[in-house]
């Protein structure tokens, strides 16, 4: 009588999170991304050319405590962005 119905708010999370099915690390990428791989590979390898132009700024005019968040926060976005174009690249039946 007091028995839940199986349509609890926690598994909805979980199924969405798992769809659509991926496998190892690319269950760390969001799922809206992961349906949007090149857009969203594009974007980032974008905003990573960008922080890394601000951190060469920084750099030029000597302040180097921005300079490393800049440059840091460049290459972990442009090595964002070439893990999802490489994962849409070498996934099957991908246009």
């Amino acid at each position: 009588m007091n028995g839940t119905d199986g349509n609890t708010a926690a598994k909805r999370l979980r199924t969405w999170w798992a769809s659509p099915p991926r496998t190892g690390l690319q269950r760390l990428i969001i799922p809206y991304e992961f349906r949007h791989l090149r857009v969203f590979g594009t974007m980032r390898v974008a905003g990573g050319s960008v922080a890394a132009l601000a951190g060469f700024i920084c750099l030029a005019y000597g302040v180097y405590g921005w300079a490393a968040f800049f440059l840091a926060i460049g290459a972990a976005n442009f090595a964002g962005g070439c893990w999802y174009l490489s994962i849409h690249t070498s996934a099957p039946g991908q246009p």
